[in-house]
């Protein structure tokens, strides 16, 4: 069954203690239909963009690691949700049910290759 990434961005000056129980109890509900459904593959709340790191390969091979998020935006990603749907239609039906906080964005992309079970490995990693 193909796989999703649902992400959720925030805005860049957001607060999490400004985070309410109900917006809690979204998420949980959320979650917990997710499992029962089995769409759910794994879940992940991320830190503030603000403590990222930002990782760029050099030309002499090296790695230049600076702080702060690789982009300069006003939203970043705050969390996200791996998702086996059937197709782009269910996964947005579930993108759907994720947005009941205004302040947040979303976005599902399709996951073509994937080391998570059921995911297809890339060709590359296809062993004959």
């Amino acid at each position: 069954m193909p796989q999703y990434l649902l992400a959720n961005y925030l805005p860049d000056n957001f607060d999490p203690s400004t985070v309410t129980e109900a917006t809690v109890q979204a998420i949980n509900d959320l979650n917990e239909e997710l499992e029962a459904a089995g769409a759910r593959l794994m879940a992940c709340g991320l830190s503030p963009a603000s403590q990222a790191k930002s990782v760029r390969g050099q030309p002499n091979g090296e790695a230049l690691i600076t702080d702060g998020p690789y982009l300069e935006a006003k939203e970043h990603i705050g969390g996200f949700w791996i998702l086996e749907a059937a197709d782009m239609d269910e996964a947005l039906a579930w993108a759907r049910k994720a947005s009941f906080d205004p302040r947040s964005r979303g976005e599902v992309r399709e996951i073509p290759y994937s080391s998570l079970a059921g995911g297809t490995p890339h060709p590359s990693r296809v062993k004959p």
